[in-house]
């Protein structure tokens, strides 16, 4: 009888120290290293301002360490996501499909963080709807991503044909069509924020002629998500709580950002996500940014993946993602 209760004893014992060791891993919400972030100019990377500036000016206030790295190109990102060289980067929505191919999963999106950002410009007053556009050349910038495959839905669902009844001209950067637009250069065109708010400012002629997210809701089942919040496979299921508190910290900068515009505008210039405070401050109401995670996440960015594959597969990586791509935290 003895021997049987020091067995129950001992097995008692054993079952509390695994319940404890698992719940001290989930708790943990700091790391003894900083956090190694990738981030995108523009609007992908504004959410960030806050927290970039906190972790250089006021690190006290916050659980986590990190070491930002701002890039001024996707591939830039690419490059160090399939190296495994990061533990979170804020990437456009389809190259977050992309990149879990080419890295065989390892790698979870685990937040929406940018909606729409697109809009067309005018130097002029003709264009009232996308009906308009037919005959008309359009100068575009984001052939092969997001903005194309964007467009090129929405002019189909209104029944143009991006081929045959419209002049799509592509620019490479979008400040370089930014500025064309400004010296009267260009008469139609497609941007993002921040570069429509800088067209604007240059030329006072320019007026956004089409707000390419309301236009996307008409003819779309899904949500515009241009912008996500990526995770390295190995790091999250190592750190489950470190990543909540990312989360956590990351959706308290979204907030700050959208409340306070003009001190967000100003870290903005300061990180190096737009160049100008002054263009920032008044781009920010136009970029959409957000923090949604968990169900709604994951429904947000698999209505806009499936959208995208049924245009064009290879915009995606070629399939819809697993189940697997989405890292649910509640």
């Amino acid at each position: 009888m003895k021997s049987l209760k020091k067995i129950i004893a001992l097995a008692l014992v054993a079952v509390l120290a695994l319940s404890f060791a698992a719940c001290g891993k989930e708790e943990k919400t700091t790391l003894d290293r900083e956090l190694k972030v990738y981030t995108l100019m523009g609007p992908t990377g504004i959410g960030m301002s806050k927290l970039i500036n906190d972790s250089k000016n006021a690190p006290d206030s916050l659980k986590l360490k990190y070491d930002f790295n701002i890039a001024s190109a996707p591939d830039q990102i690419s490059a160090e996501v399939i190296k495994g060289n990061y533990d979170i980067a804020a990437v456009p929505v389809n190259l977050a499909s992309v990149l879990y191919k080419k890295t065989g999963g390892e790698l979870y999106v685990a937040g929406v963080n940018t909606l729409g950002v697109l809009y067309i410009l005018e130097n002029g007053n003709t264009i009232n709807s996308v009906a308009d556009l037919k005959g008309k050349t359009l100068y575009a910038t984001g052939k092969g991503s997001n903005p194309e495959y964007v467009l090129n839905y929405i002019l189909t669902k209104n029944g143009i044909d991006p081929e045959k009844d419209i002049t799509i001209e592509y620019v490479a950067e979008h400040s370089e069509l930014a500025t064309k637009m400004s010296a009267g250069d260009v008469v139609l065109g497609m941007l993002p924020e921040p570069n429509v708010t800088a067209a604007m400012v240059g030329n006072k002629d320019i007026r956004i002629a089409l707000d390419l997210t309301a236009e996307w809701k008409k003819v779309a089942d899904a949500d515009m998500v241009q912008g996500c919040i990526i995770i390295n496979k190995k790091f999250a299921d190592e750190n489950p709580g470190v990543v909540k508190e990312f989360l956590t910290e990351y959706a308290a900068s979204v907030d700050f950002v959208n409340k306070n515009i003009d001190d967000a505008a100003a870290m903005c210039e300061a990180a190096g996500i737009i160049p100008k405070a002054a263009v920032a401050k008044k781009a920010i109401p136009n970029c959409n940014i957000v923090m949604i995670k968990g169900d709604d996440m994951k429904n947000m960015v698999r209505g806009m993946l499936d959208v995208l594959f049924n245009a064009n597969p290879a915009s995606v990586g070629g399939e819809m993602p697993a189940d697997s791509f989405y890292l649910i935290v509640k």
